[in-house]
């Protein structure tokens, strides 16, 4: 694994866009995998979106960027549906799985792609690939790479447009300790510059480090939706615990 650089979130301040989901409701086959869903990820803050497998967490983040069309409700970034926008990649970025790289592409080749397609200059590439730490293999093709490389090269993805909000699903897969604390502040940072994140993760330990906000959903309905103090509900109750009383997972 190449060296970690030190830590720095893209330094342009983006124009504020929440990420708002408003009564969201899909139904599949009969089944309803979404229940009226309503949260609000806020500019400025890291939000914790999380559930146990199957609790409709996939769903909604893939609804927000438009992958998937729901039944009723919207979901929208800075008021908008993600197709609405004239350049989507310098309003949301998203980090949905390491597998959506094509293996036969390299690092720079991928990116280059990326920023052509979205109008983003040239210099956005090499700009990001020192953001992420992936000098080292930037021509290294990504069905080489481990997991988590490709892990940092989907976060490239994700930063390449200097996003007003991001989308990370389960981003510590594949990271060493290192990489996680590295993670940990880069995530810091982009809130703290004024952008929204919204991420998903089951490491709840490093969940609890970052989230100012935190939502649960299960079985397709939100369980909750407090600031990380409220959720907890007292200083000696771990994330963790408060979570697996909440969705009762053994």
């Amino acid at each position: 694994m190449p060296s970690l650089p030190s830590p720095s979130a893209p330094v342009s301040v983006p124009t504020p866009a929440a990420i708002e989901v408003a009564d969201a409701t899909k139904v599949i086959d009969g089944v309803t995998v979404l229940d009226r869903v309503s949260f609000t990820a806020r500019p400025g803050r890291v939000t914790a979106f999380l559930g146990p497998n199957g609790a409709g967490k996939s769903t909604t983040l893939r609804a927000i960027l438009g992958i998937d069309h729901l039944t009723s409700g919207t979901a929208t970034i800075g008021g908008r549906r993600f197709h609405e926008h004239h350049r989507p990649a310098a309003v949301i970025g998203a980090l949905l799985t390491p597998d959506a790289i094509h293996p036969r592409r390299t690092a720079r080749g991928h990116l280059s792609v990326v920023a052509a397609s979205n109008g983003l200059p040239r210099a956005s590439v090499a700009k990001t690939i020192e953001l992420v730490g992936i000098t080292e293999i930037a021509d290294l093709e990504a069905g080489q790479m481990s997991l988590g490389m490709r892990q940092r090269l989907s976060l490239a993805t994700a930063l390449i447009g200097e996003p007003a909000a991001v989308i990370l699903d389960e981003p510590h897969n594949g990271l060493d300790a290192a990489a996680i604390r590295w993670l940990r502040v880069v995530l810091r940072q982009l809130a703290d510059s004024g952008r929204t994140v919204l991420l998903s993760s089951h490491l709840m330990p490093e969940i609890e480090l970052v989230a100012d906000d935190v939502v649960v959903i299960d079985r397709g309905s939100i369980q909750a939706d407090a600031t990380l103090p409220e959720f907890l509900s007292g200083p000696d109750v771990s994330l963790e615990d408060r979570y697996l009383d909440l969705v009762g997972e053994a």
